[in-house]
């Protein structure tokens, strides 16, 4: 496989996680209104936001944990094990041959992490081109000893419970 058409693989898995990414922090036509699974009763969204977003504070720490732990694994170099732990879509959308070969290009000119701060959790239970679901977007501002960015994280409640990436946009 030719580098530049491994880079447009990669570029096109990240745009469509960025997408993913980018598209939870923006509002809804309509707003989400809906139940939580009585199995957790914890998890009932608390209010609804005329932009779709739901307030759910359990999900939302759970959803920047996870986003958390993620970010962790890019910044050990442990990107195998980044890609393993993402979320379905995400692993379908950016193969891991594509993975290995440029996430590494695409981190190590940052440098090492110095610090980083999470900002504020959206959740929601609608994502633009995805299925109806637990969705948390949280903006890290990360600083490394080379550069500044915001990391853009989106994580997904999947059917066994767990958190997962399913959006990675970093700028």
């Amino acid at each position: 496989m030719k580098m530049s058409f491994r880079l447009s693989l990669l570029a096109a898995g990240l745009a469509a996680c960025a997408f993913a990414a980018q598209a939870q922090l923006k509002p809804a036509a309509k707003p989400a209104v809906a139940a939580a699974p009585a199995s957790a009763p914890q998890a009932a969204p608390a209010a609804a936001a005329d932009n779709g977003v739901i307030s759910n504070p359990e999900f939302e720490k759970e959803g920047q944990n996870a986003a958390q732990a993620w970010l962790m694994l890019l910044d050990r170099k442990d990107w195998g094990t980044a890609w393993d732990a993402s979320s379905g879509v995400f692993r379908q959308n950016v193969p891991l041959g594509s993975w290995m070969d440029n996430v590494p290009r695409v981190r190590e000119p940052y440098g090492a992490l110095v610090e980083r701060t999470p900002g504020v959790a959206v959740y929601k239970k609608t994502l633009a081109g995805r299925p109806d679901g637990d969705y948390v977007t949280v903006v890290f501002v990360s600083k490394f000893s080379n550069k500044s960015v915001e990391e853009t994280v989106t994580t997904v409640r999947e059917s066994d419970g767990r958190w997962r990436v399913t959006g990675y946009s970093p700028k």
